[in-house]
């Protein structure tokens, strides 16, 4: 293919005659495969003449074959990456990757293409190319890239290079882009960037915000230079050691604090005055995309994020004290003013974009917790609460046309987890809330007032003069207080007033946006002390049930959210149940209207709430639950929100499922339901594995209840292998238990299993050995998973007694292995897990297992060992194993025992003595407790309720935030962030034995041990008078003891059936 034959197979891709776009597409998809393709493509983008759209998509291929085929792409195990053309055959069993003659010439022509580039969308594209080739060669590959960017960017002076210069610093971003969240000690090429850049990007940014510089050029070049300062100082200050000044110093830092000053300073009137910077837009899109917002934008954002790392300055690295001291001191305070004045731009009918009015709140809200910046608040809180937050707390008439209009647009939008990060609403809260929590004492009465005199003021006038919107504020503003509120006496008593005069009368009201906030202030205030006889409640949970057939959908989301509040208020239930089919069937209608999580997840709390009374609906709940699970999965990848109410129904149904465990014939009855949609989600290759958990979840309810499994759920059991092998490593530990599942309920049927799977026919019981083999020996196994891999062998133990003695060997050779590596380990976890399943081993045929053991010349290094972690052993279930098993050693006669084991009997006695008087004890100490449980109430004085934030020359500290900051503050040392995130001791917590079944839980240890020792006794006795006399007093004690007990439990057990 030459460079005429793709433009042309270009320019046809867009053609709808599918007889000429198929093979242009299919040529576009081979050009990974083609020697030069990326030469060509570069020449097709830089070609001015060539149409538009052809070039970009020129431009879309480079980047994705840059992206794909620059280097061999691998997993995060390290495995190479399949083809993602879907090509069969040897040849694409890896990525083709460019020659490095490809990649040469790409990387000589791929700056001097980007540089000349006028096209926004082009040049953004062959940026990210320029991103994705500096991952991998930059600097030691491509050492000229950045020489030639800050020589083009040397050329500022010269009006006509400035389009190559904006170009350059796109570029220059883009590289600095790669290094952005690396951590201190791999930001070394940064740190060069920052040494050879930031000498001439600080002048530039100088000249380019001088109060004289209006032009669109030079807001484009700022926001770039601000954008490369974000990605060089947003989570370390570079410089310093071998790369000259760090930007930790006040006088190399505070040139930059002075741009970023002028920048937020600077005053953008609108187009019609006519004065300079001109021509800003008139449309809010526009306004939002213009270059000089943008430019503000970058600069508050830069702030924000200085403030909230050296704001407080105990918060600081030890390394930066005196840089955040000056911060605090100087620099905060001197930025507050044009933060405050930006925030007075709508206030003064004045434009400012949403995103800078967030910064700018997000700024405040910081420098509420600094004492220097609070001072120079608090004699403008009036200003700053109901001039700034309170009118962006109300709604917007666009906010009211999108209620009105848009339903599920506007409900989408409040859901959105995005909004704490652009929305100036959510910041306004956060402010408000902050302000009473942390400076209550200045803030909290007025503010009440305030919102209080709207209340009344609404109630007292005629309907034409209500102001609907502030009142929606108002109640949006009490809400959003409600913790705090609820939390101290002396608001609390008053907050019944509130909901019966203020929220009562709007869910009647004819403004659906005032009947939405009510519903929304019951989620609130569901906790409120009713001081009446009951009425106020029984008012309310009418009130909500008739908002969930409200005409507007915003408020049938919103009341069927509030349901799930007041159900589990004393005195509700009287009032629901005898109205719970008509609450299912309209929470199943809005969820046919909507894919919404947190309906889904309100029904979840209604259906565990009423677990009792919710089992003759059980079968419809699943159906319509799996119905709407089916049509959310059909919403497609782009829906989010129909993807988390998907998941929410699979939820929904385990809570079903757990409310009827009682009644097990049930589930046989939702297995049409169930079992389809459990197959389709463990099958697919992977392509619903956002739905795994849950899946596996219902499986386990649905292997463990039934008295049998049915032919159809069998089929689940090869798919979970090829799950764990193929795509679902990570979740072995949700696939253990329904495994457990089928083996345990039916073990002929689990020994007799085939599979037919890519490695060919399998039986059932190797696919479980698999399992267990790779999980041992996959190095990115965690040791809890490992765990809970070895568990499988103790289940086929105890569940298929005498009909797996073939697969011994196989088994010791996995966890003698494993116990090997471990032996040595400080965290005895797995060691005992490996002993659980050897003291199981023991007990399913111990002659066979000693023979084991002796083959491999480890008996006595074994018992050894055990004997050892035998003290460390806290749990019931190891306790046990280790008292059957080593009583199962007298099971065999002394005769055929190994020398190491005869001549260890005393020792093997007397640990299993010990463990189980142990067990004993601890059970004899649990049973006293619960009988001598006293519940004790006691009101200890709440000191949140005396409270009232900090004094103004305070700084706002907390013992969390402290913490937080001293975790940070070793991480940076060279700690792990993966434990920081999950928790040191993420991989050492005890395993939960509580949810183990087996046939093991009916072998009462006691009396195994009385039945086996006594035998022994008969059996061998001047054998066993021997080990007696070899005992210790106490363990002989012990033993009287323990045979006194299994006689008490013998007897009480007759009594008991008879």
């Amino acid at each position: 293919m030459d460079t005429e034959a793709l433009h042309l197979a270009l320019q046809q891709s867009f053609s709808p005659d599918a007889n000429l776009r198929d093979p242009a597409e299919k040529a576009i998809k081979s050009l990974k495969h083609v020697k030069g393709a990326t030469v060509m493509l570069l020449q097709v983008a830089a070609e001015k003449q060539v149409q538009f759209e052809v070039r970009q998509a020129a431009a879309i291929q480079l980047k994705n074959i840059c992206r794909e085929c620059w280097v061999e792409r691998v997993s995060f195990t390290g495995a190479p990456l399949p083809p993602s053309d879907g090509v069969n055959g040897d040849e694409a069993a890896k990525y083709p990757l460019l020659d490095d003659e490809d990649k040469g010439l790409v990387m000589v022509n791929l700056v001097e293409t980007l540089l000349a580039e006028p096209e926004k969308s082009i040049r953004d594209l062959l940026g990210e190319t320029v991103h994705s080739i500096a991952v991998h060669d930059f600097p030691e590959k491509w050492s000229n890239l950045l020489p030639t960017l800050l020589q083009t960017i040397s050329q500022s002076h010269d009006p006509a290079q400035a389009l190559r210069v904006h170009n350059a610093l796109l570029a220059l971003r883009k590289v600095c882009k790669r290094y952005e969240y690396k951590a201190r000690e791999q930001r070394g090429p940064l740190n060069d960037i920052v040494v050879q850049s930031f000498p001439l990007l600080l002048p530039l940014a100088q000249r380019l915000s001088d109060l004289n510089e209006h032009s669109l050029e030079a807001a484009l070049m700022l926001k770039q230079i601000l954008k490369i300062f974000w990605s060089s100082t947003q989570f370390y200050l570079p410089g310093g050691n071998d790369w000259g000044p760090t930007l930790g110093n006040p006088e190399s830092m505070q040139p930059w604090f002075d741009v970023l000053l002028v920048v937020l300073s600077k005053k953008l009137p609108e187009a019609s005055t006519g004065l300079e910077p001109k021509n800003q837009p008139v449309s809010i899109e526009e306004r939002n995309a213009w270059p000089w917002w943008k430019v503000k934008k970058w600069s508050v954002q830069i702030m924000s994020r200085l403030f909230s790392r050296y704001g407080i300055p105990s918060y600081a690295e030890d390394e930066l004290k005196d840089f955040a001291k000056h911060f605090s001191q100087h620099v905060a305070p001197q930025f507050l003013g044009p933060v405050c004045e930006t925030l007075n731009l709508r206030p003064s009918g004045l434009f400012c974009t949403d995103r800078v009015l967030h910064l700018c709140l997000t700024y405040v809200d910081l420098a509420v917790e600094l004492a220097p910046t609070y001072k120079m608040l608090k004699p403008h809180m009036d200003f700053l609460l109901y001039k700034v937050c309170f009118p962006t707390l109300c709604l917007t008439t666009d906010d009211i046309d999108l209620f009105e209009n848009d339903p599920h647009e506007f409900v989408h939008r409040q859901c959105s987890p995005l909004a704490d990060f652009y929305d100036p609403r959510m910041s306004a809260i956060t402010l408000v809330i902050d302000l009473v929590k942390h400076r209550g004492q200045d803030v909290t009465t007025p503010l009440l007032s305030f919102l209080t005199e709207i209340l009344q003021r609404y109630n007292s006038v005629d309907d034409a003069s209500k102001n609907h919107t502030e009142k929606e504020g108002a109640l949006l503003a009490f809400g959003s207080l409600s913790e705090i509120l609820l939390g101290k006496k002396k608001y609390a008593t008053e907050l019944e007033g509130l909901m019966v005069t203020s929220v009562f009368p709007d869910f009647n009201s004819p403004v659906a946006f005032l009947r939405c906030r009510s519903c929304w202030m019951v989620q609130r205030f569901s906790t409120v002390k009713w001081t009446d006889d009951g009425t106020n409640l029984r008012t309310l949970i009418q009130l909500v049930l008739q908002r969930l057939s409200d005409p507007a959908l915003p408020v049938q989301i919103e009341a069927s959210k509030a349901l799930r509040y007041l159900i589990e208020v004393d005195g509700a239930e009287a009032t629901l149940l005898p109205v719970l089919p008509q609450i299912l069937n309209e929470y199943f209608r809005i969820m046919n209207e909507i894919g919404n999580d947190e309906v889904v997840a309100a029904l979840q709390v209604i259906i565990d709430q009423f677990g009792d009374q919710i089992e003759p609906h059980a079968v419809a709940l699943v159906t319509q639950l799996s119905s709407a699970f089916s049509k959310y999965c059909q919403a497609g990848d782009d829906d989010d929100d129909a993807a988390m109410a998907a998941a929410q129904c699979l939820e929904c149904i385990a809570t079903v499922l757990k409310g009827i465990c009682e009644r097990p014939e049930l589930y046989t009855t939702m297995g049409p339901q169930l079992i389809p949609l459990v197959l389709q989600i463990l099958g697919n290759d992977g392509d619903y594995i956002e739905y795994l958990e849950y899946a596996l979840d219902i499986l386990t309810f649905l292997t463990y209840f039934p008295d049998t499994i049915s032919p159809q759920l069998w089929e689940a059991f090869p798919l979970i292998y090829v799950a764990f092998d193929q795509w679902a490593f990570d979740y072995l530990n949700l696939m253990v238990p329904p495994l457990e599942n089928f083996i345990g309920k039916s073990p002929q049927q689990f020994l007799a299993g085939k599979a037919v799977t890519p490695e060919g026919t399998v039986s059932y019981i190797d696919l479980i050995f698999s399992i267990v083999a790779k999980t041992v020996a996959e190095e990115r196994s965690s040791e809890n998973e490992v765990r809970k891999a070895l568990s499988l062998y103790m289940t086929i133990l105890h569940c298929c007694r005498g009909m797996v003695d073939n697969y011994l060997p196989a088994m010791n050779d996995i966890f003698l292995a494993k116990l090997g590596q471990q032996v040595n380990s400080d965290v005895p976890l797995t060691r005992i897990t490996i002993f659980q399943v050897i003291g199981s081993a023991l007990h399913y045929n111990p002659q066979l297992q000693l023979v084991e053991l002796e083959k491999r010349g480890v008996t006595q290094q074994v018992f050894t060992q055990w004997m050892q972690d035998a003290e460390k052993m806290e749990r019931w279930l190891p306790r046990k194993l280790t008292v059957l098993g080593l009583t199962s050693v007298l099971l065999v006669p002394t005769s055929v025992l190994p020398a190491a084991v005869s001549t260890s009997i005393p020792q093997l006695v007397s640990a299993a003595v010990t463990i189980a008087n142990r067990m004993e004890e601890d059970a004899d100490k649990e049973e006293n407790e619960e009988e001598n449980a006293i519940e004790e109430e006691v009101e200890e004085a709440d000191d949140d309720d005396l409270f009232e934030g900090f004094g103004e020359d305070e700084d706002v500290t907390s013992e969390a935030d402290e913490a937080y900051m001293e975790a940070l503050t070793k991480l940076k040392s060279g700690s792990d962030v993966g434990r920081f995130l999950i928790g040191d001791d993420w991989d050492q917590e005890d395993d939960d034995d509580e949810m183990y079944t087996s046939p093991i839980d009916d072998v009462n240890q006691l009396l195994y041990f009385n039945d086996t020792m006594k035998s022994a006794f008969q059996r061998e006795p001047e054998f066993y008078q021997q080990v007696q006399g070899a005992l210790s007093s106490d363990i002989v004690n012990s033993c009287q003891k323990l045979f006194v007990a299994a006689d008490a439990a013998r007897e009480k057990s007759s009594q008991a059936t008879s």
